[in-house]
């Protein structure tokens, strides 16, 4: 019997989902497809409060398939190919739970892109990170031309991306890319204590806090500041945020309901 494509674990309220083809979890269009059903199940399930994206053995993603890029014949080929990525990352970015991505070894292409994606970043001390494209004479296509920017700033990204350079987790996490570097064989193990340590909030809060962050980010600070104070009013309204006060005052852990 074949070996799931994408893994699932679920312990208490963060889901692991690993990425499972060797040698290098290579993005097929099967895997691609896999990893949105595992992405859409972890989204629809109210249990689940934090998501950790990994990959199996040795590395995270190598990047896309080479295979399907060579194979593409016209420009709307490769603009579907480009839209069916940018679709399943624009969910991993979009989902009302904290994504974290767990960075072992080589994190390159439609991997790194991938990684961007998600919401944070923890790589081990020998990963390796870059955006190769240019070396195929091609571009970024599943996002990558479009969040590294906004990740480490237009020239940095530029540089990065023209220069198809791989730079390690150090500089990684000097540019902002990563948020954390740790030992490499303790990669998942951190991202994971990160991603129940987030769970342990108020999922009512978590979600607001995503909300106002990715809505205001692409609009002016005026309009970002103005759905920031709607979202405070509603939190402001939950049962969470009055057993958060309580607790505050009365100087004990708060046990959040998540309403």
């Amino acid at each position: 019997m074949t070996e799931a494509l994408i893994l699932s674990t679920k312990e208490e309220a963060v889901a692991t989902l690993t990425i499972n083809n060797p040698p290098k979890n290579v993005l097929t269009i099967a895997v691609m497809d896999a990893l949105e059903k595992a992405v859409d199940e972890v989204a629809q399930d109210d249990t689940v409060k934090a998501v950790v994206i990994s990959g199996s053995g040795p590395l995270f993603v190598a990047g896309a398939d080479i295979k399907v890029i060579a194979s593409i014949q016209t420009s709307k080929d490769g603009e579907m190919l480009a839209r069916q990525g940018q679709a399943l990352f624009n969910k991993i970015e979009q989902m009302q739970k904290v994504v974290i991505a767990a960075i072992n070894g080589y994190c390159l292409g439609g991997g790194m892109e991938l990684a961007m994606a998600c919401h944070l970043r923890i790589a081990g001390d020998r990963a390796r990170m870059g955006q190769p494209e240019i070396n195929l004479g091609i571009i970024p296509g599943f996002g990558g031309t479009q969040r590294l920017p906004r990740i480490v700033g237009q020239a940095k990204a530029i540089e990065l991306i023209l220069s198809g350079d791989m730079i390690n987790a150090e500089e990684a996490k000097r540019i902002g890319l990563v948020n954390k570097v740790v030992p490499e064989g303790e990669v998942l193990k951190q991202a994971t204590g990160l991603a129940k340590k987030l769970a342990a909030k108020s999922k009512c809060t978590i979600q607001a806090t995503l909300k106002a962050i990715e809505e205001g980010m692409n609009e002016p600070l005026s309009i970002g500041l103005g759905r920031e104070a709607e979202l405070f009013g509603e939190i402001c309204q939950t049962e969470d945020m009055k057993e958060g006060v309580k607790a505050f005052l009365e100087k004990r852990q708060p046990k959040f309901q998540d309403r």
